[in-house]
């Protein structure tokens, strides 16, 4: 099999990485950007009902709780996203820590754990997260 060879002195993102083709077009790009938090936001509504029901019954109430927490969700995933691509590695590390912390901590205490154990749950989620993300886009760099 023969390959192109990259003509000489063509610029590169970094020295010796090569970039990915992308294969999907615009179009299909922009439906993944309001298809993935909105699959995220129905899988998190219906955990967050299913928390709350325990072996009970499904209720209408119970599946207005799951549709109101999947638009939360969706909504704050957005305004994550949003925000989190505006600003320096650090903080945008620390936003979605915060906003996995949260999320987390709100199916845990659905289960019915009191108040203080949800939210110690979600401070170590919420670290987990911040390191894992902080090591992430520190060794990613900018790629703006």
């Amino acid at each position: 099999m023969a390959h192109a060879a990259p003509a000489s002195g063509a610029p590169t993102a970094r020295p010796g990485a090569t970039r990915l083709p992308d294969v999907f077009s615009t179009r299909t790009h922009a439906i993944a950007r309001w298809a993935w938090p909105v699959a995220l936001g129905l899988v998190y509504g219906y955990w967050a009902a299913a928390n709350r029901r325990d072996p009970g019954p499904i209720t209408g109430w119970n599946l207005l709780f799951g549709f109101l927490t999947a638009l939360v969700f969706i909504l704050a995933y957005v305004a994550v996203r949003e925000i989190a691509g505006r600003v320096h590695r650090g903080a945008h590390a620390l936003i979605w820590a915060v906003f996995a912390g949260v999320a987390f901590g709100f199916l845990y205490g659905q289960i019915g754990y009191s108040v203080l154990r949800s939210a110690l749950m979600s401070l170590v989620i919420a670290g987990a997260f911040f390191a894992v993300l902080f090591y992430r886009y520190y060794t990613h760099g900018d790629r703006a």
